[in-house]
């Protein structure tokens, strides 16, 4: 394959799942967190590595442009790692949603690749902050890739991103988990403020 071919089967895979994304999921997934706004409640995002890097920048869109109280604990680098220091990493998450008293009327989003596996110990501290978010009574939600792992199977809404390609479910996944967040903040049921430069005429 030509690199000019690599690139053509790249943005056909892209325009792929595009056309195969859950549309009703989408909107579940928006009227779970307009709900969750309304009843003063909180919204969580937890994501490890790109989840993370993708969890800070979903946190200031939800709060700037949703109006949502909302955080990521993995903002909190010195935290973050005196838990992994002192207690391990699988439970990082989970200790940081206790001490912030996670309930009934917040949310915890998620995004992942693979969705947590506690069989196969892969991300095993979303695992268990979303063991601790069910017993809270938390409403969970999350953007993951394949099969969605854990966080499918307990999400309240999941997004899965189809696999067209096997070799590259990381990147699109991580892709389209900006595409997902970013059609949710400008839903129309969270939508609150103007983004800046469609402000700007």
């Amino acid at each position: 394959m030509s690199t000019l071919d690599f690139v053509e089967q790249y943005l056909t895979e892209a325009r792929q799942i595009l056309d195969r994304l859950d549309r009703e999921a989408l909107d579940r997934m928006a009227q779970l967190l307009a709900r969750t706004r309304e009843a003063g409640g909180r919204l969580f995002v937890l994501g490890v590595g790109g989840g993370a890097a993708h969890a800070s920048h979903a946190v200031n869109d939800f709060r700037k442009i949703a109006g949502f109280e909302a955080y990521a604990p993995t903002d909190n680098v010195s935290e973050l790692t005196a838990r992994t220091n002192d207690e391990g990493w699988a439970t990082v998450f989970e200790a940081w949603l206790r001490t912030s008293r996670l309930c009934a009327k917040d949310a915890v989003l998620v995004f992942s690749v693979g969705g947590g596996d506690e069989v196969r110990n892969v991300s095993p501290n979303l695992v268990a902050a979303l063991k601790y978010a069910r017993s809270a009574g938390a409403r969970i939600l999350g953007v993951v890739g394949r099969d969605g792992g854990f966080t499918a199977q307990v999400a309240d809404a999941c997004v899965v991103i189809p696999t067209v390609h096997p070799a590259r479910v990381t990147p699109h996944t991580e892709a389209f988990q900006a595409v997902v967040w970013h059609l949710l903040v400008t839903h129309p049921a969270l939508k609150q403020a103007e983004t800046k430069w469609e402000s700007v005429r």
